[in-house]
């Protein structure tokens, strides 16, 4: 074969391999969160490095033409603190191949439930809902079931602002794991200017929440968020007696952006549990961000978690109040 017919057939070959490189892409993202704090739990005090939520992970899409795309996220929780798994399992953070087009995307795998990023997410302006500050009161309906495993989901496309999320995780006739009803999730979210409003709800079996979340900009610089949820959690075999019963909790926050400075301010409380005395509780967060860039900010924070006798959130223990004072440093890639 002549030199220039072999030229010809390689540039060809190339060509056909890039434009198949130009359908799809995979992405690696991540983000590596680590704090030192003083922490305080009732009378006893620790100095500790923390871990906030850390992660890595995959994502890709290819172009099927027609407007049809395939895409895939796979992400892993870690211990930014020791370098260990978060213990978790490989990619339990999410895991999850989808198909979108004009019709919106359907979801199949795991993944948080959309309802929290609709409501308590979308208001965590300091440090993303992580770590000691993280929102203390926000009830997901059984921690695994709020990931969603074996999930399902429909995404309708964006139509003035607003679209809706509805998804299933599927029992699998786990009964012991997954009690005997699946799992089902909303989320609706509308954004126009300066306003952004959010629906978040969770059914269950006998466990349920339902939240609503607004966020205003207030020109450039002020944000104000707020939502309510009302919650009914049962114990996690769905036999056992009522683990509390029914709540309600708030949480207000504020945010006043001045260059690359972040100030904000968050309050929040939650109801008495219906079957607990003295189960309120009051968390409140103060916390301050400088953007080195946009892609690593430092940060510092301080947070108390006030308990009344009937409560332990953070702390474990009923009655004992938690505080932490942080600084941190929190990088994405």
């Amino acid at each position: 074969m002549q030199t220039s017919s072999r030229l010809l057939l390689a540039s060809l070959a190339l060509l056909s391999t890039s434009a198949a490189f130009a359908q799809s892409s995979v992405t690696v993202y991540g983000r590596v969160n680590t704090s030192v704090e003083r922490q305080k739990v009732g009378d006893v005090s620790a100095t500790v490095m923390q871990n906030n939520a850390s992660r890595f992970g995959f994502r890709g899409t290819e172009d099927l033409g027609g407007g049809l795309k395939a895409g895939f996220v796979l992400e892993s929780g870690f211990n930014s603190d020791t370098g260990t798994s978060d213990g978790r399992g490989f990619f339990a953070r999410q895991s999850e191949v989808n198909l979108g087009g004009n019709f919106g995307q359907v979801r199949l795998g795991r993944w948080t439930a959309p309802s929290y990023f609709a409501t308590a997410d979308y208001i965590s302006m300091h440090n993303h809902d992580t770590g000691t500050s993280a929102d203390a009161f926000y009830a997901y309906v059984m921690n695994d079931v709020a990931t969603n495993s074996n999930g399902v989901s429909y995404k309708t496309p964006t139509f003035g602002g607003f679209d809706v999320e509805l998804g299933t995780g599927l029992n699998e006739k786990n009964t012991a794991k997954y009690g005997k009803k699946n799992v089902y999730d909303l989320a609706a979210n509308y954004e126009g200017g300066p306003l952004a409003l959010g629906l978040g709800a969770t059914k269950f079996d006998q466990s349920n929440q339902f939240a609503v979340r607004g966020l205003y900009k207030i020109g450039s610089q002020f944000l104000v968020g707020a939502y309510v949820q009302r919650s009914k959690n049962w114990g996690f075999d769905q036999v056992s007696s009522n683990a509390g019963g029914s709540r309600t909790a708030y949480r207000l926050s504020g945010a006043y952006l001045l260059g690359a400075n972040e100030f904000h301010l968050n309050v929040g409380r939650a109801g008495k549990m219906k079957n607990i005395a003295e189960s309120q509780a009051l968390q409140y967060t103060l916390g301050y961000n400088y953007n080195l860039s946009k892609r690593t900010k430092v940060y510092a924070f301080y947070t108390k978690v006030d308990n009344k006798d009937g409560a332990s959130y953070m702390s474990g223990a009923a009655g004992a109040d938690f505080s932490s004072f942080a600084v941190g440093v929190r990088h994405n890639f």
